[in-house]
């Protein structure tokens, strides 16, 4: 496997839950800041979560605090990204993507190496 692959995207009405769950293989390992990203139609790509897979930092776009948690199964190499209260806006493509940082710098402003495909999420009103 040469990149992330994200799932556990679908369709749901406003006020529902998703779990994205991203299967990071060697990249938990050797990579230690996985990042969850969304790009909607005709928007620019926005970071919305992201761990460090070493230690417990977390980062969360303010569009998502208090709706989004970010999570990581070292044991299974895969990160998650549990959204809750969901609302139309958060339609959008998610990716997951993996990078190298020092603790303090895994948020979004990192820079990311490997992306996975993607898995779309639309929230119906």
């Amino acid at each position: 496997q040469v990149q992330p692959v994200e799932s556990g995207g679908g369709s749901v009405q406003a006020g529902g839950s998703l779990r994205l769950s991203c299967d990071a293989s060697t990249y938990i390992y050797s990579w230690n800041c996985m990042g969850w990203f969304r790009q909607a139609p005709g928007k620019e790509r926005e970071g919305v979560a992201a761990i460090y897979t070493r230690g417990s930092t977390t980062y969360y776009a303010d569009s998502v605090k208090g709706r989004f948690t970010i999570s990581r199964d070292n044991a299974k190499a895969t990160v998650y990204l549990q959204m809750n209260s969901l609302k139309p806006e958060d339609t959008a493509m998610y990716y997951c993507a993996a990078a190298v940082t020092h603790y303090s710098d895994c948020n979004p402003e990192a820079r990311f190496g490997a992306w996975g495909q993607g898995t779309q999420v639309t929230v119906s009103s």
